[in-house]
């Protein structure tokens, strides 16, 4: 016999061997294999369901916010103003806030785990902010603003930078102005907080800080092309006021 199928042979009785010792090691442990197999199955119905759970809620939550957000978008009537029939109306932006906030909150409270939950939050804060609750305006948004969605954190933040500004608290403002200023978020760019930076400076009198903020905008805010963006759009216009008037 030669060495080759002596080799052949050596790994077809380890093979064997390993084989008939994991059937003994299955017979003599079979109630124990049983066990872990239900134990398996169980976890993965429990995370199918629990997927299904949240699918399902995320949706309802998505509804109701869908339903809040008609009534922040409501029109408002002016006294005497006719309606066509069947169409719903506020008396005043305050009244039509406080409705809003109402639903907005039944939605953060219930489904606050869900993407619909959080921004049902941050619109709280906002229609608080319009009712002139500024306390519960201010909680509200420091929540959203310590939110893990770094997108949605910047929202608040720039809210309750101008919740700030609004009630006197400028320099708090500023800070966290100049956070989003120095930060990445899409839906509060750069260039946007150093507008409101700026405009911030100038309802101050602080005019040689603000046209400082809106020359490096329109300096340095470009696209890809060298052409200017938003903000140097903005900032040029602040700095050239009467250039945009009529000719």
């Amino acid at each position: 016999m030669d060495n080759a199928t002596k080799r052949d042979l050596k790994k077809q009785d380890q093979f064997v061997s390993l084989t008939e010792h994991g059937v003994d090691w299955a017979g003599k442990n079979r109630q124990k294999t049983a066990v872990l197999a239900g134990l398996v199955v169980l976890v993965i119905l429990a995370a199918v369901g629990g997927y299904s759970w949240f699918e399902h809620r995320s949706t309802t939550a998505a509804t109701q916010f869908g339903a809040a957000m008609e009534i922040y978008q409501t029109p408002l009537v002016t006294p005497g103003q006719q309606l066509p029939p069947g169409m719903k109306a506020y008396n005043s932006a305050n009244e039509r806030a406080a409705a809003a906030n109402a639903a907005f909150n039944a939605v953060a409270h219930q489904y606050g785990l869900t993407r619909s939950g959080k921004l049902a939050l941050y619109f709280s804060g906002l229609t608080y902010m319009e009712e002139g609750q500024n306390g519960s305006a201010e909680d509200t948004l420091k929540k959203v603003a310590g939110s893990w969605d770094h997108e949605l954190a910047a929202l608040g933040e720039l809210s309750l930078a101008q919740l700030y500004q609004q009630t006197g608290r400028n320099d708090k403002a500023a800070d966290l102005y100049n956070k989003l200023a120095n930060g990445n978020a899409t839906t509060v760019p750069s260039g946007t907080a150093q507008l409101q930076l700026a405009d911030m400076y100038t309802s101050e009198g602080k005019t040689a800080q603000a046209k400082e903020i809106y020359a490096k905008l329109e300096d340095k805010d470009k696209d890809a092309k060298g052409n200017p963006g938003p903000a140097a759009t903005v900032a040029k216009e602040k700095l050239n006021p009467k250039a945009q008037g009529p000719q």
